[in-house]
């Protein structure tokens, strides 16, 4: 391709890239300014299990099974500073975990039964649908409070039964899966950034 037809290209999606631009930081800046406090709640909650030696456990499907993993890797390995390994769990990454529960009990049951062997009172688990109706995530919820958890939700359209469900919700008011899958992913780089400065491991 040549640089002249690489910058008509450009010109065609250039209005396209920049409208989703537009849309991808209205959706952020609008639900992270409403939600400050949420951010904090969710930050305290974590330091909170590390204080007292428990854990976090993270599971969500699709993107939100990515950013399970993600955001489990921030704390076991490190975010910003070097630091002690601080125990965090991503209940989809199992693949014999996860196949042998789908084949003899349910997909629904996949992180439910994760947690019932897993999950201790003073862990935290963070439950991350953009539907807010993910049956295995609504059923994770269950678990969790049954073992004395306490449950981070992060969700999004209408939020479906997880705004009530859990104890602290980060909802993001928005329909496009994408945006709200980008929103959570800035809410818990900022929770991670938090949870360094309160435990004294910033430098």
């Amino acid at each position: 391709m040549t640089t002249q037809n690489t910058a008509q290209v450009t010109s065609i999606y250039e209005g396209r890239i920049l409208n989703m631009l537009g849309n991808h930081l209205n959706v952020v800046e609008t639900c992270i300014k409403a939600n400050t406090n949420t951010v904090e709640a969710m930050a305290d909650a974590c330091v909170a299990a590390f204080n007292n030696s428990n854990k976090l456990m993270f599971c969500g499907n699709g993107g939100s099974a990515a950013d399970a993993q993600h955001f489990s890797a921030e704390f076991v390995i490190r975010f910003v500073n070097d630091r002690p390994s601080l125990p965090a769990i991503a209940l989809n990454t199992d693949t014999s975990a996860l196949t042998a529960c789908g084949n003899d009990y349910g997909y629904d049951c996949v992180f439910s039964r994760q947690i019932e062997g897993l999950g201790q009172k003073g862990d935290v688990l963070f439950a991350i649908s953009t539907s807010g109706t993910s049956p295995n995530v609504v059923k994770a919820i269950e678990a969790a409070k049954a073992k004395g958890m306490t449950v981070i939700g992060l969700t999004g359209k209408d939020g479906g039964s997880m705004l009530e469900s859990c104890d602290i919700v980060l909802h993001v008011a928005d329909k496009t899966t994408m945006h709200i899958q980008e929103t959570h992913a800035t809410a818990l780089h900022m929770m991670c950034a938090l949870v360094e400065s309160k435990m004294g491991f910033e430098k």
